[in-house]
């Protein structure tokens, strides 16, 4: 649209959230405008800041009138480019809509406005004796509407479900400004779509999530952590698989590698926890309302681990042990910024896909290195590649067409944003692309909200 019909827009949105929540000062904006990865840079005329549910409607509505697009904004810690304007869009930032309920104990449940934090949720929920299931590395900035937009998954999904498992309701503005409300949170209410289920996943095209009613699970305070070291991969694959069928109190079951483990003791100057390098370490952790240190000690000899195995059962020795796996991220950023790529893999098929893909991402960049992390138990890879340029979508190309051809996801947790959609026929056919296309045109006929991820141009 024409620069004065932008400039009469912020005026009516200035009008709503007060000027000082309408940022056009470019070293201010700067934050929303770059991902975390510093992968993708975008442009903005302004971030819009609203403080509750009903300026953000009359934002979007505005918007949707002049025909301005808006990219929605939680934490900004997507790996996709989702949350960017990459084309220039204005940014809606739903950090203040930071509102965060009472426990409802009988429940067992919360309502979060958008904005709040998953850390933030987490010491809400542990005040009253209980938790917030969903866990990541990025739980300090991520938020609860980022999260929802993209299904975010993190550490316990193997035992509790994705961010999709606790919705119980939720509220959202649609791209004509009304706002949909649905919180009572109701174990059984069978009155029509799930219209969170919908929006969840959807990345910030359909509507913007403003609160949600999320699901809490008892706090279980007997915890241990295990690490044991492997010959390889396919023993590691099948020994967490027994793991999971006789300890039903798994909550995590993660994985790296001897080179990783390496880098990340160099480089925060850990110890190494074994006296031996082994080429596969596999951290697992339980929780109960008893002690599950010794089922754990059982389950892992009956599973037939036989390499080294560190134990911790307090909470520094529990933090050290995850340490190893947490820190990878920070220890591969320090050799520059990394090409990221989140995946997931049917679980027979993993061995086969980590064993090749360092020499295919090799003959495509000779002297680049690829580091592997992620969640074994439910076939999440984590691939960082040095050496190669962080936006090297020939690389993309490579991979992703392997992991399809395994029967994988190109995005496990973080959604197409725009870095994949060119990609998603791999993974979605004509038929399912065409009937997301048709629930976006319904639900947002003038292409306002996020119009520029996840779905390819037609």
């Amino acid at each position: 649209m024409a620069p004065h019909g932008l400039d009469a827009a912020l005026d009516r949105v200035a009008g709503i959230v007060g000027s000082q929540h309408v940022v056009v000062d470019p070293d201010v904006t700067r934050p929303y405008r770059v991902d975390w990865t510093g992968r993708f840079h975008g442009t903005t005329p302004a971030v819009i800041r609203p403080g509750n549910v009903e300026e953000l409607a009359e934002v979007v509505r505005v918007c949707a009138d002049a025909r301005v697009a808006i990219v929605p904004q939680g934490g900004n810690t997507g790996l996709v480019g989702g949350g960017v304007p990459l084309e220039g869009e204005l940014v809606l930032s739903t950090r203040r809509l930071s509102a965060l309920g009472e426990v409802d104990e009988l429940a067992g449940q919360v309502t979060a406005g958008a904005g709040v934090t998953i850390s933030t949720l987490h010491e809400r929920a542990r005040a009253a004796g209980l938790e917030y299931p969903v866990d990541l590395a990025a739980r300090d900035s991520a938020t609860v509407g980022g999260t929802i937009a993209t299904n975010a998954g993190g550490l316990h999904v193997i035992r509790w479900g994705g961010t999709r498992a606790q919705l119980r309701g939720i509220e959202a503005v649609l791209a004509d400004g009304s706002v949909v409300r649905h919180l009572a949170g109701l174990p059984k209410d069978n009155t029509g779509l799930d219209l969170a289920g919908l929006l969840c996943g959807s990345e910030g095209t359909l509507g913007v999530v403003t609160a949600a009613r999320l699901a809490l699970v008892p706090h279980l305070p007997e915890r241990v952590v295990a690490l044991a070291g492997f010959e390889d991969l396919r023993a590691a694959v099948a020994a967490v698989a027994r793991v999971r069928r006789g300890l039903s109190c798994l909550d995590a079951a993660e994985v790296f590698f001897a080179e990783g483990l390496s880098l990340v003791c160099e480089v925060e100057g850990l110890r190494e926890p074994f006296r031996r390098s082994w080429p596969v370490y596999v951290l697992l952790e339980a929780s109960d309302h008893e002690d599950p240190t010794e089922r754990m000690s059982w389950v892992l000899a009956a599973a037939g681990v036989t390499g080294d195995v560190a134990v911790g059962t307090d909470a520094r020795t529990r933090a050290e042990l995850w340490a190893y796996r947490e820190r990878h991220t920070s220890a591969i950023n320090t050799l520059g910024p990394p090409h990221k790529l989140d995946l997931s893999l049917p679980l027979p098929m993993l061995p086969d896909f980590v064993a090749r893909l360092p020499g295919v991402v090799a003959r495509h960049a000779p002297g680049a290195r690829t580091w592997l992390f992620g969640h074994i138990g439910d076939g999440n890879l984590h691939v960082n590649i040095t050496g190669t340029a962080p936006d090297d979508e020939e690389v993309d190309g490579i991979i992703f067409r392997m992991v399809a051809s395994c029967g994988g996801s190109i995005s496990a947790e973080h959604g197409i944003g725009t870095a994949k959609k060119r990609w998603l026929h791999l993974n979605r056919s004509a038929a399912e692309v065409r009937a997301f296309r048709s629930i976006k045109r319904a639900l947002d006929p003038r292409g306002v909200l996020n119009p520029n991820v996840l779905l390819p141009p037609d």
